[in-house]
């Protein structure tokens, strides 16, 4: 937060309450269903997991998962590209 406000001018609670409000927009849009594009940075968007069996190793039972949603990130080409130049492998 200090960076964005050090680069905006802004305050920091300016920042933190803009940046909350933000993440706040995206995770409604997610609720109703709505994908979120941010050119360049990636994509917000729900993908549904499908039926499937599972196994509750405590009681030594099998369990049905049924098919739900998810929230997921897929980072843009670029940025994924821009980590692997930036970032050295440790």
């Amino acid at each position: 937060m200090n960076d964005i406000a050090d680069k905006t001018g802004l305050e920091k609670n300016e920042v933190q309450a803009t940046v909350e409000a933000f993440m706040a927009s995206i995770r409604k849009s997610l609720e109703k269903g709505e994908n979120v594009y941010l050119r360049g940075f990636g994509s917000f968007i729900v993908k549904t997991r499908a039926k499937k069996t599972g196994r509750n190793i405590l009681k030594n039972t099998t369990i049905v998962i049924p098919a739900h949603n998810i929230p997921s990130f897929k980072p843009a080409k670029t940025f994924v590209d821009n980590v692997k130049k930036s970032v050295k492998v440790k």
